[in-house]
Formats: structure tokens, C-alpha cells, sequence
């Protein structure tokens, strides 16, 4: 019968675990039970037992379930878990015969134990381990007579395996707990993080086994009062028969019984007590711990890595494991609060199981005696009251543990990949949001939906301040706005992965002064619901991504980047959203520019480079000593564009004699007139592409040959030549560009030094619009993203 159903008793001992959390409670008779509640109350517990980490690791438990024999079942090692790990096997010899009587009266006393444990399952819910216990005890009897030396042997084997299996798991954790420590900063942080976690998670397994031990005293507690029923009942039942010599011996006696069982249970309840109060000190004492640690993880190493994550905006490169760093410690630290949050709460209901107000529980407990006949009326017949200056901490410990619990959650639902920080209308975007304690707290289980909508600035800054209609308030409509968190087995991570959201409309401000619309900045906010520990907490969360600026033409672009990577550089963590500084040093400034101009061409800024800026922005001064406006960084557009940049010199490079211009760039609309390849040809003074390429090498096959200006007609096409104005353009350019109807005006391109090309007969900068004087709903057509490739193209079809 116990191998056929081997494998169901080990899953009805899972859930008798989870249920009654009495893994080490024996039942000994009354005398037993006192002397061993007496003595666990007098030492505190300072290691878990090794039952106990069985438990706790479920792969240990199921390896330990199939290596459990017949001869030693797991039955009767969960049941006397905390006396088989009392006995001192190691002084049994199983190899010698002279140790058969130490070995029979210690197995005859475990098999006696076991009587007692299955003689009090008295409920229904125990009936099937109750036969089972039984039948074991049979069956064992026998071999304890004939062949106790062997059964010993079973037992030190198997604890031995309990023993190594627990430390290769303890060695495989710490070893993957160190890994993914590695390489995430250079200061010693992770380390520390690291071994805080260590420490809480072995003070967390003590307190559970002190719990367990709490439970144990008190379910002694109760059934030596059981006792102390059936003495009374017994006196009771005397008091009804004739008067005797005998009845008044017997009276006597129970009565002396009695009282001693009642001085008894007043001790064991005080000690009773001061276990508990020891316990919830421990718990205040891990609690403070993990908000400790929770600040490290949250308001340090988080924050940390989201400002990283707006600096990437600019350039910067990011730690590729960071952010599953950031995961193992959140996970950790979210199992450590949900156990102590649990354990919490079960030393609760213990409390409210047996409570305790009073001091004299014999006393009361005499007084009593005919009105006490059933559990529920134990608990509220024996109150012990705290001791002077003590007082019921619990309940505001499971209010505090329920707070970390709430700010872990609603801390970690981040936006892993940020939707573009320039937003065009009518263009499709992505973006991926994640909870990274979604797999510890088993979020998943009910997968919750995530909302994406946009929200503008001062939205957003109501939403800080805990305006719930904020949440129903948007800036716009976004199509496929809303998605369902995936779990993926394979990492742990939880999150949600918007692939094809697009912005159909926006709702902008009014306009603040001068203020363009390139400057006005949204954000996008994700709203969620998640529950934990089965609806037992349903948390309202949500997060922001990054300040987005919409566009609608990309002529507006350049000037919606400058705001992005200025509120990128300058934020601060905490801000009012999106308030940046108006003004910042130079060598602030430059740094960023440097690291944006590395992001896109691999290389950085040269002290030629940046010194050619600053000469843009404070000319002849020394910019170590001067501070950039917002306003002077936004409206030059050297700096914005940053076109010229690409083979710029700074002038003290230059001798005396010669001048640096910029070109002014070309539009689309110039590429429909002259093609890229033609315009670069007719301009003598392009020379080379970047860094030494002759321009003929590279464009000569895009040239527009001769034969193509005649027509099939007869008749010869007129051709179009790009000069410069004739200050600008060297002699040759001159002589060989100049026509006898050339226009003498010249117009100049809005950024200072630029130089505008024209043809004959046109100036192509005064086809320039300037965006700023646009609605802020105008759409003018334009070719996106215009590539070298496609300039030449449209340069080939003209002619075709």
C-alpha cells in the first residue's frame, strides 16, 4: 500500500506544509511536551534545522522524496523532524553488534512518537496519514526487533544525503547570485547589495524556523491544557459518586495534579509570550533591513540606470547586463519582503488564535475550568496581557512590509525600450515596458494589460501630484496603444513589447511667448493593474517614458532634437517634468555634443571642433568661463545641425589670407531642379568626400554625360550650373560658371557664415521656409529620409 501510493503521500506532505506550517511538532505525552517547550523557550534558535532547508529548496525536497526507502519513509521524517535531528546517531556503530540495545530503545522510542502523532489526528482532513502512520509503525516494529543496527544505518545514510544536497544548492545560489554581480559597477556596490541580500535571506530562514517553533510551543501549550480538561473532567465525574475513602484519595490527587498542570501552563504561557515578543523584534529588525536595502536597490541603482538610460539619448553606451542586474536584486528583494510579509502574518493569526492579555492564566484558568470545553473558547478564555512597556508591534509591521511591497511594485514597472524621443505624426513607433518582479511575485499567473497614451507636460506634472483624473486625461490618440504582458520562462522577464503604436493626433498647448513648437514637450504614459498573492493585492501602477517633442514636417527635426538633447543632458533625477536648467557651462555643453557627434560617425569631436563652436557662440571670449543659454544653443543652427561639423576647421587653423564658409544645405526641392551628383561636379571647390576620396571617384558614374542635354528632336536641352556668389567662389569657378545674365543679388541663408548656392537665374536659399513661421498643424510634402542613394536616383529619372 505505501509504494504503490509513494508518490501522493509526498504531494499530501507538500500541502499539510503549506497548510499547518507544524513541520517539527511531535507529540509526546504531558510530561514530554512540557520539558521540551520548557527547553526550547529557555535558548533562543540561532541555525535552521536541516529539515527545515529541505523544505525550503523544493528541488532538494523532490530529489530527498525518491531516495526516502520503505524502511525509513518521509512520513516519519517530517513528523519528527526536530527529534531525529536531536539523536546522536554518530555514536551508534551500525558495524558493531554491542550498539543492538542502544539502537532498539532509540528506534522503539521514535516508533512510540509516531503512535502518539497519529493517535491526535483526530480530524477528518488527517484520516489517510493517520492509516498511513499506523501501518508504518507495524511494519517497522518488526524490523527494530530483529534488525535495528541495519534501520540505523538507513537513517545516517539518509541524512547525509539531506546534508550534501542542501549544501550543493546553498554553493550553486551563492555562485549565481555572484554572477550576476559581475562587471555591474567598479565601486563595490553590487558586492555589498549582494551580501545584504545573503544576510537577509539566512535571517529570513531563521525566523522561519522560530516560527515554526512559535507554532510548535503553542500547539503543545494547547494540548497540555487538553490535559488539564480531562483532569477536571475527571474530578467532575468524582464529585458525583457517594463519598469515599477512595473518592476523597482520588479527589485529592487530581486536584493536586490539576493544580500543578495549571502553574504549568502559566509558565509555559509567559514563555510563550516572551517568544513571540522576541520573534516580532526580529521582524522589526529585517524590516528595517530591507528599507534599507530597498533604498539602495530603488532609489540609488535604479535611478541610477534611468538616468543612463536618458543619456543613451545622447550617446552614451549602456551596460548590456545592467538592467538584468537591477532584475535579480528587485526579485530578490521581492521574495525576502513577500516571506517576512508572510511570516508576519501567520505570527498573526497565531496571536489571534491564542491570544494573551493577562497574567494569571492558572487562576483564570481555574475559574474557568466548567466553561471551557471547546478551542474557540480557548481563545477567548486565556489572555495574558503584555509585559510593562511592551506592546502588540505586528500590526504595524504588516502595514510597513505591506507598504515595500507596494512601492517595489509600482518602483519597478519601467520602460525598458523608450518610444523615439523625436515623435513624428502619422509615424509608427514601438516601445517595451516591464515589471521586473513580475516572475517572483508570480504576476503573470493573471497577465495584466498595459495602456499606452500621451500626455502633455503640465499633465504630466498633475500626475505627479496625485490628480487621479490625470490618468483619463491625453494629448492625442494613439492607434494600438494597448497590450498584454508575455512571460518568457527562459530569463524571468515580464513585459509587454509595442510594436506598431502611431500617433494619429495631438492636442498642443497654447503657445508661451516666443516659444516654438519643437520646444513643447509630451511624454507617453503607461498605465497597468497587477494583483499578487492571488487578488489578495491589486496594485494601480504606472510609469513615463522619456520627454518626447511630436513633429509633423521633418524641416522641424533639427530644432526637435536640440530640445531632446538638452532636457537628456541638463535633467535631474526628481524633477518637476520636464524642467531643465536655461543655462549651462560651455564645457557641459561640449561634452554632450561630443558624445552625440561619437554616437553617429564613431568618432569624436576635436579640440579644433569644439573651439570652432564656441567661437559660433561667444566669439573672440574664452568659453572656459562662459555659460550657454538655452536660447543661444536652439537658435544657431550651426550647432543644431551639426552639417557642418563634418569638415569644419576652427579659424586659428587657418593662415591669414583664407576664410572658412559653411554650405548652405540643399533641399529636396533643389535635387528636383539639379541632381546631387551634377551639383557637386559644377562646385570646384568640393574637392574630396570625407576623408579623402576624390569626388569624381565617387559621383563621376552619376554625371550627367553631354549626349543626354540632346534631345531626340533636334533640339539642345539648356544646362543648369550650381555657382557660388562672386565673393565667395574661387577664380576658376568664376571663369567657368559665370553667364552674361547672372543675377547680381545674392540671398544669405539665416545661419550666420552660411553661403547659399544658387543657378542661373535662381536663388536656391530664398526657397527656404522657415518652420518657425508654420501652424503648428501645416504638413508640407517631403521626401523622408533622404539617402545619397535616392538623391541619385531622382537625379537618373529626370532625364529618363
Amino acid at each position: 500500500m505505501f509504494n504503490k501510493n509513494r508518490e501522493h503521500s509526498y504531494e499530501n506532505l507538500l500541502e499539510v506544509t503549506s497548510q499547518s506550517n507544524s513541520t517539527c511538532m511531535m507529540n509526546m505525552d504531558s510530561e514530554d511536551v512540557q520539558d521540551q517547550v520548557g527547553a526550547s523557550s529557555q535558548q533562543e534558535s540561532t541555525t535552521m534545522s536541516q529539515w527545515a532547508k529541505v523544505q525550503q529548496n523544493p528541488n532538494v525536497f523532490r530529489q530527498m522524496s525518491q531516495f526516502y526507502p520503505p524502511t525509513f519513509p518521509m512520513e516519519i521524517r517530517f513528523y519528527l523532524c526536530g527529534w531525529i535531528e536531536e539523536q546522536r546517531w554518530s555514536d551508534i556503530d551500525e558495524t558493531n553488534p554491542q550498539f543492538v540495545p542502544i539502537a532498539q530503545k532509540t528506534l522503539l522510542e521514535m516508533l512510540e512518537l509516531v503512535r502518539h502523532r497519529a493517535k491526535d489526528m483526530t480530524s477528518q482532513d488527517f484520516f489517510i496519514i493517520k492509516l498511513k502512520l499506523e501501518e508504518l509503525v507495524e511494519k517497522l516494529d518488526g524490523i527494530v526487533k530483529t534488525n535495528p543496527l541495519e534501520l540505523i544505518q538507513v537513517i545516517k545514510r539518509c541524512l547525509a544525503m539531506e546534508q550534501q544536497l542542501i549544501e550543493q544548492a546553498e554553493k550553486a545560489e551563492q555562485q549565481q547570485m555572484t554572477i550576476d554581480c559581475v562587471g555591474v559597477d567598479q565601486s563595490g556596490i553590487g558586492e555589498k547589495i549582494l551580501k545584504e541580500i545573503q544576510s537577509l535571506t539566512t535571517r529570513t530562514k531563521m525566523t522561519e524556523n522560530d516560527l515554526r517553533d512559535l507554532q510548535h510551543s503553542q500547539e503543545s501549550f494547547i494540548l497540555r491544557f487538553s490535559d488539564s480538561q480531562k483532569v477536571q473532567a475527571q474530578i467532575t465525574q468524582l464529585s458525583q459518586m457517594p463519598l469515599s475513602i477512595e473518592r476523597t484519595r482520588q479527589e485529592s490527587r487530581l486536584k493536586t495534579e490539576k493544580e500543578e498542570i495549571d502553574r504549568n501552563l502559566g509558565q509555559l504561557a509567559q514563555q510563550l509570550q516572551k517568544l513571540r515578543i522576541e520573534l516580532a523584534r526580529k521582524y522589526q529588525d529585517t524590516i528595517k533591513s530591507l528599507q534599507e536595502l530597498q533604498k539602495e536597490i530603488l532609489d540609488n541603482e535604479l535611478i541610477t540606470w534611468k538616468r543612463r538610460q536618458q543619456m543613451a539619448g545622447n550617446g552614451l553606451v549602456m551596460d548590456i547586463g545592467s538592467l538584468e542586474t537591477l532584475q535579480h536584486w528587485c526579485e530578490s528583494l521581492a521574495e525576502l519582503v513577500w516571506q517576512n510579509r508572510h511570516q508576519i502574518k501567520k505570527s498573526t493569526q497565531l496571536q489571534e488564535q491564542l491570544p494573551i492579555k493577562c497574567e494569571s492564566l492558572a487562576e483564570l484558568v481555574w475559574q474557568n475550568r466548567h466553561q471551557i470545553k471547546k478551542s474557540t473558547q480557548l481563545q477567548e478564555q486565556l489572555p495574558i496581557k503584555f509585559a510593562d512597556g511592551e506592546e502588540n508591534i505586528l500590526p504595524k509591521l504588516n502595514d510597513t512590509i505591506t507598504g515595500l511591497l507596494s512601492s517595489l511594485v509600482t518602483s519597478t514597472f519601467i520602460v525598458e525600450q523608450q518610444p523615439p524621443q523625436v515623435l513624428k505624426k502619422d509615424a509608427r513607433f514601438a516601445a517595451t515596458v516591464r515589471l521586473l518582479v513580475g516572475g517572483k511575485l508570480n504576476v503573470y499567473m493573471n497577465p495584466p494589460q498595459v495602456k499606452a497614451t500621451i500626455i502633455s507636460e503640465s499633465q504630466a506634472k498633475d500626475l505627479l501630484r496625485n490628480e487621479v483624473k490625470t490618468k483619463d486625461d491625453t494629448s492625442g490618440d494613439i492607434l494600438n496603444n494597448s497590450g498584454t504582458m508575455e512571460y518568457q520562462q527562459t530569463n524571468g522577464q515580464l513585459s509587454v513589447n509595442f510594436r506598431n503604436m502611431q500617433l494619429k493626433k495631438i492636442k498642443r498647448a497654447d503657445k508661451k511667448g516666443s516659444e516654438a513648437v519643437t520646444e513643447e514637450k509630451f511624454c507617453i504614459l503607461f498605465q497597468s493593474e497587477f494583483s499578487v498573492g492571488g487578488n489578495e493585492l491589486v496594485f494601480q501602477v504606472w510609469t513615463l517614458s522619456l520627454p518626447v517633442v511630436v513633429t509633423v514636417h521633418g524641416n522641424q527635426e533639427c530644432n526637435a532634437t536640440a530640445t531632446v538633447l538638452w532636457d537628456n543632458a541638463f535633467a535631474e533625477a526628481g524633477r518637476i517634468p520636464f524642467v531643465v536648467p536655461d543655462q549651462v557651462a560651455w564645457s557641459a555643453l561640449a561634452d554632450q555634443l561630443n558624445m552625440k557627434f561619437m554616437s553617429y560617425t564613431g568618432k569624436g569631436l576635436s579640440e579644433t571642433n569644439l573651439s570652432y563652436i564656441a567661437s559660433k557662440l561667444f566669439g573672440d571670449r574664452d568659453p572656459t568661463s562662459c555659460m550657454v543659454t538655452w536660447s543661444q544653443f536652439n537658435k544657431n543652427k550651426t550647432i543644431v545641425q551639426l552639417s557642418s561639423l563634418m569638415g569644419s576647421s576652427g579659424k586659428q587653423s587657418q593662415g591669414e589670407n583664407n576664410n572658412v564658409w559653411n554650405l548652405s544645405p540643399f533641399t529636396a526641392k533643389d535635387f528636383q531642379i539639379r541632381g546631387a551628383a551634377d551639383r557637386i561636379k559644377d562646385l570646384n571647390s568640393l574637392v574630396y568626400l570625407f576623408p579623402n576620396r576624390a569626388k569624381s571617384t565617387v559621383f563621376g558614374k552619376y554625371y550627367t554625360s553631354p549626349a543626354e542635354n540632346i534631345s531626340s528632336n533636334g533640339y539642345i536641352r539648356p544646362s543648369l550650373k550650381t555657382t557660388l556668389p562672386d565673393q565667395f567662389a574661387p577664380g576658376s569657378d568664376m571663369e567657368m560658371m559665370r553667364q552674361p545674365f547672372s543675377p547680381e543679388e545674392v540671398g544669405f541663408d539665416e545661419n550666420p557664415g552660411s553661403v547659399p548656392v544658387s543657378i542661373e537665374g535662381l536663388s536656391l536659399s530664398a526657397l527656404d521656409i522657415s518652420t518657425d513661421q508654420m501652424p503648428a498643424d501645416f504638413e508640407m510634402p517631403e521626401i523622408d529620409d533622404v539617402s545619397i542613394n535616392n538623391l541619385l536616383q531622382d537625379h537618373l529619372l529626370q532625364y529618363q
